[in-house]
């Protein structure tokens, strides 16, 4: 998914806040996982949002520094 603005500043922004949002999850998921019973539903849509977030990480990463053999 390609941000609406590539504005170098909006994309550190962005990436700023995903990485947090990633780091948030991630989190969660192993507080998540340390007290079963857990929610396996839930779980899965934790680590499938994370999944998701990381490649909007990466994604936003290529458009502030774009890989020069590319």
């Amino acid at each position: 998914m390609q941000p609406a603005n590539d504005e170098p500043e909006t994309l550190r922004v962005q990436l700023q806040e995903l990485r947090i949002e990633h780091r948030d999850l991630d989190e969660a998921i192993e507080r998540l996982e340390a007290a079963p019973p857990h929610d396996e539903l839930l779980l899965r849509r934790m680590k499938k949002r994370k999944l998701q977030i990381k490649d909007r990480i990466t994604a936003v990463e290529h458009l502030l520094e774009p890989n020069e053999l590319a």
